[in-house]
């Protein structure tokens, strides 16, 4: 029912000017029942016309066809161009497009060429009727689709980049959390760590009755468990992501405050550390967690072994290195350092000096290991921190200019990318417009010139000199008069300005005494019956009288 309106309204557009040009007598007259027809046809077009839209072209260029075989016609002409550019915006498909005009074309030049009259001018009419008038309107019903389409696929796009942006928003969420979790995991551990360290030694200091130093090994023994509990929490909470570069700091982070809270709690550290150096936050931080892991590792795994920590700064680079020795006889492991461990100590560790641009190695350690003194069997962690590291090849999210690649730039990579995608559909979309429209183009600008060259022609090619028109006399032999004709006639004579009326029998030829173009010139009659010339005559141009009378003063001279 919402079509049926719309469609009733086209069809009533598209009959008017049928009916119109009947009644105000601008076509050839023809009975009622062709006009009725003719509005019938067009109504099943309209009707046809969103679910068949060629098949509505075929109609209104049949109706064309019917009532001129150049397809020029007042009555549905505009049925025509209007069926043609809605197939272009209803229509995706160019294939059967590419069959029907060229259907039409041959069809039209059949009826051309069986009508006795010029069929170069016919021919010429239909096909630019057919471009100016089908190929054309097609064209802009084909870009008004295409504009269409791309404003739709901007709209959804833009709705698929909110829907991504708040993935990413959600991703950036999660990698704080794990980032968040990581270093509770390094900041909670180590001081776990460092309690279960101290309750070590209580637990073996002499002068302590049974029941402190079983509640001094109950104490060891819950910091372990609660150690190994928020490892298992936290490597729930861990993304396999690297996590952001601002990691949580407790309240006192320097090296040396971590050293002496390390040796504090009974664990044997021996420091080199630099008396004053302003490193970069990320050099900074980085370093701090490198030597926190590496204590909390050796307190777990060797307890009573000797700890060297080195931290070594360069005008360039800073170098930490931490070696541990082997667990001291006696020495208990705490059961949070049975086992392997699950080694997410070290990855964070290899993951934040990455993100500093730096190398990060840790292994069994050499007898020449250690800091003033061998311990071999040890443990060693080195990183080569830089402090202005360029950016890392091949590393997701790497360094610039010493500053880690934060989760929106990965975002903002997206917008670029998605920007480079709409100028290409913009490009594509006038790209298969633009080269259409310019084969069509091309064709019109060939149809303009043959059809000019044409023109030129035919109008020179049938010019009588009226010299030669004044040599004629009535009755002579058409042999005798031959010579004098030029190749053509004209297809087109001005027979409503003919001063007098052909004789009877006779056949009559018109030819033009100027080879002017797209002007009014003076035209020429002659008349012939059994094959002698039986009259003559002067068709004047469009013009004022004494203007002619002048002219043929001028051709008698």
């Amino acid at each position: 029912m919402t079509r049926a309106l719309p469609d009733a309204l086209l069809w009533a557009a598209l009959a008017v000017p049928g009916v119109a040009a009947d009644l105000l007598g601008l076509n050839a007259p023809r009975a009622w029942w062709q006009t009725a027809a003719g509005a019938a046809v067009l109504a099943a077009a309209v009707a046809v016309s969103r679910a068949r839209p060629v098949l509505a072209l075929g109609l209104a260029a049949g109706l064309g066809l019917a009532a001129s075989p150049s397809l020029f016609t007042l009555s549905y002409g505009p049925a025509l161009s209007v069926l043609a550019f809605l197939l272009g915006r209803r229509s995706a498909r160019t294939r059967p497009v590419l069959y029907a005009f060229p259907a039409v074309a041959a069809a039209g030049t059949v009826l051309v060429l069986v009508r006795h009259a010029d069929p170069v001018i016919e021919w010429l009419v239909l096909i630019g009727t057919l471009l100016f008038g089908a190929v054309f309107p097609w064209l802009a019903g084909r870009y008004r689709r295409q504009a269409r389409e791309l404003v739709a696929a901007g709209w959804s796009r833009a709705a698929q980049l909110e829907r991504e942006q708040e993935i990413v928003a959600d991703r950036a969420r999660l990698r704080e959390r794990a980032r968040i979790a990581q270093d509770m995991h390094d900041s909670l551990g180590h001081e776990l760590s460092l309690i279960a360290l101290r309750a070590g030694a209580l637990q073996v200091a002499p002068g302590l009755d049974a029941a402190h130093r079983a509640a001094a090994a109950d104490l060891r023994e819950a910091a372990a468990t609660a150690t190994d509990r928020l490892r298992d929490i936290i490597g729930v909470l861990r993304d396999a992501a690297p996590p952001g570069p601002a990691p949580l700091a407790p309240p006192d982070d320097s090296l040396p405050a971590l050293v002496d809270r390390a040796a504090a709690s009974g664990l044997r550290v021996r420091a080199s550390l630099p008396s004053e150096a302003a490193l970069p936050p990320l050099v900074e931080r980085a370093a701090y967690r490198v030597v926190q892991e590496a204590l909390t590792n050796a307190a777990k795994h060797a307890p009573g072994a000797e700890v060297a920590v080195t931290v070594a700064t360069g005008a360039r680079e800073t170098e930490v290195t931490v070696v541990s020795g082997p667990a001291a006889e006696g020495g208990t492991p705490s059961a949070s350092g049975s086992g392997s461990g699950s080694g997410t100590g070290l990855l964070g560790l290899r993951e934040r000096v990455a993100l500093a641009g730096g190398e990060f190695t840790a292994g069994a350690a050499g007898d020449d290991g250690g800091f003033g003194g061998g311990f071999g069997g040890g443990f060693r962690v080195r990183a080569r921190l830089p402090h202005d590291p360029g950016p890392r090849a091949g590393l997701p999210g790497a360094a610039r200019d010493g500053h880690a690649a934060r989760p929106e730039e990965p975002a903002a990579m997206d917008g670029g990318r998605d920007t480079d995608a709409l100028a290409h559909a913009r490009r594509t979309a006038r790209r298969r417009f633009a080269v259409p429209f310019a084969v069509a183009a091309a064709g019109g600008a060939v149809f303009v010139a043959a059809a000019f060259g044409w023109y030129a022609y035919i109008k020179a090619h049938s010019v009588l000199k009226p010299a030669d028109y004044a040599a004629m006399r009535v009755g002579a032999p058409y042999a005798d008069v031959a010579p004098l004709l030029p190749d053509r006639q004209v297809a087109d004579p001005p027979s409503d300005r003919d001063p007098a009326t052909p004789p009877a029998g006779a056949e009559c030829r018109y030819y033009r005494a100027s080879g002017e173009l797209f002007v009014s010139v003076e035209h020429f009659r002659l008349c012939f019956r059994d094959g002698h010339l039986v009259a003559k005559s002067r068709i004047p141009r469009v013009g004022a009288a004494g203007v002619v009378e002048q002219e043929e003063k001028e051709w008698l001279r």
